[in-house]
C-alpha cells in the first residue's frame, strides 16, 4: 500500500495554476491585494488540475491517537493514562477540537492507533447521529518502546503506522471529504516531534526541542538530552524516512505521514496542525517530495521545531496565535482562510463581467 499510495503522488498542474493566476488578474480587486491567499488559491488550483479548484468541503478532522515509551524518561509531568483520558472527552464532544469543529461544520474521527490504556465502554466505528465523534480501533501496538533504550517500532510496525493513515485518508475522502485536517492526540508526543524534525532537518536537538506542555526549567533541559540521547543512539537516517519514524517516532506521527500521503495521492488539500503534524509532514516529503503540494500550514506553533519544519518544507503559516494545543484546533481555526482563498475564484466578478473599468 505504501509504494502504491508513493507511486500516485505526481506534481501541481502547472495549466492549471498558470489559469488561476490568469483569473486573479481578471478579478475585481487591485492585483495581488489578497496577498497569500492568492497564492494558495493557485496552489489548490494545481493541486486539483483545475480552476477554480473544487471548494474544500466538508472538512474532516482525524484524529491519532498513541502513547509512548519515552514517556519512562520523565519528559513531561503528564500520567500517560491522559491520553485515553482526553479520547474519551474528544469522544464526549467535551475538548477544544469538539468546540472549533462545531464552529467549523468538521467532521472528527478519533483513530486509535496506539493507545497504552484501555478505552472503556467506548465502541469502535460508532458516530450517533447528532454528528458526535467516531472511534476507529487501529492500534498497530499499545505505545511505543522507549527510543533512548531501543528503536521506538519496527520497520514493519512504521509502515503498519503509516498504512493506517492512508487508509484513514481513503476513507474520509471516499466519504466526501473535500480537505482533511490532522489531529493527534499522545502524552509526550512532543519529543519524538522534536526527535523527527532534528533527525530530518539535520538541526541540534536543542533548537527542535519545545517545552511541550510547559514544563519547567529542568525537565526542559533533560528532554532535550533524551532527545540528543535519541538521535545518538539510532543515528537515523533522513533519506530513509521508514528508519526514521521506526527509530525515534511515534505511532500517530506514523499514521500523520500516512494521512498525508494518502491526500496527496488522491489530490486532496491536508491542512496542517502544530508541531506533531510538520514532524510528520516532513516524514511524507522525504517518502515523497510532491506530497508538499498537498500541504497547507494552518498554523505556527509556538514550538520551536514546527517553525524549522515548515521553513525546511518551504510552508508559510496562515495564522500565528502562539498556540501549542495539538489535536486539530489550529487547523480548524485556519479552515475558513484556505475556504475563502478558493471561494473568491467561484464567486468574485472579473472586471469585464461587473462592467468596473479597470487602471
Amino acid at each position: 500500500m505504501l509504494e502504491n499510495t508513493i507511486a500516485e503522488i505526481g506534481p501541481l498542474d502547472e495549466s492549471a495554476m498558470t489559469a488561476a493566476r490568469q483569473l486573479q488578474e481578471r478579478l475585481t480587486k487591485p492585483a495581488g491585494s489578497l496577498g497569500a491567499l492568492e497564492d494558495l488559491s493557485v496552489r489548490l488550483a494545481g493541486l486539483a488540475g483545475m480552476c477554480p479548484p473544487p471548494l474544500p468541503t466538508p472538512a474532516a478532522v482525524a484524529i491519532f491517537a498513541g502513547d509512548h515509551g519515552v514517556h519512562a524518561q520523565r519528559v513531561t509531568p503528564w500520567p500517560q493514562e491522559v491520553t485515553a483520558q482526553m479520547v474519551g472527552n474528544f469522544l464526549a464532544g467535551g475538548a477544544v477540537v469538539n468546540a472549533f469543529a462545531r464552529q467549523a461544520g468538521a467532521s472528527v474521527a478519533v483513530v486509535d492507533v496506539g493507545v497504552a490504556n484501555p478505552l472503556p465502554g467506548l465502541d469502535s466505528d460508532d458516530e450517533g447521529g447528532d454528528g458526535t465523534p467516531r472511534l476507529v480501533s487501529a492500534a498497530v501496538r499499545r505505545g511505543t518502546r522507549d527510543m533512548t533504550v531501543t528503536a521506538a517500532l519496527t520497520r514493519d510496525e512504521a509502515r503498519a503506522a503509516v498504512e493506517v493513515g492512508i487508509r484513514i485518508a481513503g476513507d474520509l475522502i471516499d466519504a466526501g471529504a473535500g480537505i482533511l485536517l490532522t489531529g493527534d492526540m499522545g502524552i509526550a508526543n512532543t519529543t519524538p516531534a522534536a526527535a523527527l524534525i532534528a533527525a530530518f532537518t539535520g538541526v541540534d536537538a536543542a533548537e527542535a526541542t519545545g517545552r511541550g506542555t510547559g514544563v519547567d526549567d529542568p525537565t526542559y533541559q533533560h528532554k532535550i538530552e533524551v532527545v540528543r540521547s535519541a538521535l545518538r543512539r539510532h543515528t537515523p537516517d533522513p533519506a530513509d524516512p521508514l528508519g526514521v519514524l521506526a527509530t525515534v517516532g511515534g505511532l500517530e506521527h506514523a499514521a500523520l505521514t500516512g494521512l498525508v500521503l494518502g491526500a496527496a495521492a488522491r489530490r486532496v488539500p491536508v491542512l496542517l496542525d502544530g508541531v506533531i503534524a510538520v514532524s510528520a509532514a516532513l516524514a511524507a516529503a522525504a517518502f515523497a517530495p510532491d506530497a508538499v503540494g498537498a500541504m497547507v500550514a494552518g498554523h505556527r506553533s509556538a514550538e520551536p521545531g514546527a517553525t524549522i519544519a515548515l521553513r525546511r518544507l518551504g510552508l508559510d503559516p496562515l495564522i500565528d496565535l502562539g498556540l501549542r494545543l495539538g489535536e486539530g484546533t489550529g487547523a480548524l481555526l485556519a479552515l475558513p482562510v484556505v475556504t475563502g482563498a478558493v471561494r473568491v475564484l467561484h464567486e468574485v466578478a472579473t472586471f469585464d463581467s461587473a462592467g468596473v473599468a479597470e487602471k
